[in-house]
């Protein structure tokens, strides 16, 4: 998301002058279709950004066929959790970190401080992406491709005009990436049969990679990304619940196609016999897999698109994680006080990420881990809201009680898989065992 989606003006705005009301009432239409689409396209673009690529080709590379049930678990948490946080937020007009406090007094300061740290990994973890998509398009240092990756997004943010043409651009290459993918999945010729079978029925499980698949694609920000978009268009409260269900189920349906194509992508070229690098500074492994099909010429359009999904990232994780911060102080809420917090959280993010020795595969890997950690945390504090507070909190609406059985079960599986997972996560860094 550029800047004009990032700060919260939809390009259809309003501007003053003799409209007729009906002239009024079409362009207000308009701009909220464009926020509204907004919204999916960032929770899309945010679930399915470098981390969620590098870890899919890792993790297919390591278990095969196996990974598609991890894929499966990921699709059912994400629905049970986007449906319940787009549901309540929206009914409630209020940011995830407000409607906190307003149950549990503090509480939105501590989800706060969470989604930040949270975001912050995430964040370091896009830029790295953003220098693995340099290198593999022109060949550069990665680390000064995540340099370039991290200053660019900060010129977004300081500059509003460029944010349109990124706009475009990250649509372009968006598209771009489904129709490559595609036909890789295609012309890999993947053992569906196979993977169908252990969609279902895997031959191992590794609750590690479930946590860490469930964080890149749901965990830490991205929880509450399309969410708190979604609020830019101007509707909230329980008359909104039937467009702000549909928005979240075509984000959700949107992500989850795309989740198993690339996987089926990644794992023809896997059962072919060809060998990824998942260890080394410069190792790409989706990039890799995509030039075992299409050649240099694959492995360059890759590069592109693959660093346009860390650039959109950046951006998004930024963007949303900001947003926390007006939890602390109202000058954040919006204008420019959150483009500068937006600003400075990239900043953070850059600095770490230079000082930092570890691979950007790794990190990438890593950072989904660690929000998969996060998220049963969030969730608790909500399915509180929906179980007992639903009354005051959210105005009296009378919620489903269906979503809260499903949004329980999935913070208490988050839980689960986040206890035995801890030290095979932190692993991935060369921490703990």
């Amino acid at each position: 998301m550029a800047s004009d989606q990032a700060t919260g003006h939809a390009t259809g705005d309003l501007t003053p002058g003799d409209q007729t009301p009906g002239e009024k009432a079409k362009a207000f239409a308009k701009s909220r279709r464009t926020v509204i689409l907004g919204a999916i396209f960032l929770m899309a673009t945010s679930a399915i950004g470098p981390g969620f690529i590098t870890q899919t080709a890792t993790f297919t590379a390591q278990l095969g066929a196996s990974f598609a049930f991890a894929i499966l678990i990921s699709i059912l948490i994400d629905f049970a959790v986007q449906m319940n946080i787009w549901r309540m937020i929206t009914v409630s007009g209020k940011r995830a970190g407000a409607l906190a406090n307003s149950a549990v007094p503090y509480s939105g300061h501590v989800l706060a401080v969470l989604i930040v740290i949270g975001g912050l990994a995430f964040n370091i973890g896009n830029i790295a992406g953003g220098g693995l998509g340099l290198n593999t398009l022109l060949g550069i240092d990665p680390k000064l491709g995540g340099v370039l990756t991290g200053l660019l997004a900060i010129g977004i943010f300081l500059f509003k005009k460029a944010g349109r043409v990124v706009d475009i651009v990250v649509l372009v290459l968006g598209i771009g990436m489904i129709l490559l993918t595609l036909f890789v999945a295609i012309t890999a010729q993947p053992p569906i049969g196979d993977a169908l079978r252990q969609t279902v029925f895997p031959d191992q499980i590794s609750f590690a990679t479930i946590t860490t698949i469930v964080g890149g694609t749901v965990g830490g920000y991205i929880t509450y990304a399309g969410a708190h978009r979604y609020l830019d268009s101007g509707m909230s409260g329980p008359s909104a619940v039937k467009h702000v269900h549909r928005a979240s189920f075509n984000g959700i349906l949107i992500t989850g196609i795309m989740r198993y194509v690339l996987f089926l992508a990644i794992l023809g070229v896997v059962a072919s016999g060809v060998t990824l690098d998942i260890t080394s500074q410069t190792a790409n492994p989706a990039g890799q897999a995509f030039g075992a099909v299409l050649g240099e010429a694959g492995i360059r359009i890759f590069g592109a698109i693959f660093w346009a999904a860390a650039l959109s990232s950046v951006i998004g994780a930024a963007y949303t994680s900001a947003t926390f911060l007006s939890t602390f102080s109202k000058r954040l809420t919006d204008g420019w006080g959150l483009r500068l917090a937006t600003v400075a959280f990239i900043a953070v993010s850059l600095i770490v990420y230079v000082i930092i020795d570890t691979a950007p595969a790794a990190i990438l890997v890593f950072v989904g881990g660690f929000n998969g950690l996060i998220l049963p945390i969030g969730l608790t504090i909500f399915m509180y809201i929906g179980w007992f507070r639903s009354k005051d909190v959210l105005g009296g609406y009378r919620y489903p009680k269906w979503l809260l059985v499903i949004g329980t079960l999935a913070t208490l599986l988050s839980f689960y898989m986040g206890a035995v997972s801890v030290g095979p996560i932190f692993a991935f860094l060369g921490i703990g065992a």
